[in-house]
């Protein structure tokens, strides 16, 4: 998504349609945990046999593993193509401020940021750029692309 020469740069995104994207990325993040839960518990019951039971690792594991799974989705999603499945639905494009895709450092710093401290996101409406606290660390910029 860089910016025409001479054209204006699309509009940084607000709040509420970065809100809504990451409630919409979380949705995605449980249907993935729950398809590994399965496949897990799947691949139990081939090996010992009947009945069927979804895996209970502990607490830890459970946290431990949401977390993981959670940066390596956002991260690869900003690295390869700069937005995310609820970013898609929504519009919104993550890049450098030049408008290139982040790469993979980058991404995988803004991921961790994001998924351990999501309330970054309430700087937005005090911020002139509408950045979040993650966009000035790795100085990356949310925008409006529909293409």
């Amino acid at each position: 998504m860089t910016v025409p020469a001479g054209g204006p740069a699309p509009d940084p995104a607000g709040i509420v349609s970065r809100g809504i994207a990451a409630v919409l990325d979380a949705l995605v993040l449980a249907v993935i945990g729950f398809a590994i839960q399965a496949g897990v518990g799947g691949v139990r019951l081939l090996v010992t046999g009947p009945p069927f039971h979804f895996p209970n690792p502990s607490v830890w594991l459970s946290g431990a593993s949401g977390w993981t799974l959670a940066v390596l989705y956002l991260a690869c999603s900003w690295a390869a193509i700069g937005r995310t499945a609820g970013d898609r639905l929504m519009g919104l494009r993550v890049t450098d401020r030049a408008g290139r895709l982040l790469g993979w450092p980058r991404s995988l710093v803004r991921a961790a940021l994001c998924v351990t401290f999501p309330l970054g996101l309430c700087w937005i409406p005090l911020s002139r750029r509408r950045a979040s606290v993650q966009d000035l660390v790795v100085l990356s910029a949310v925008r409006y692309d529909w293409h």
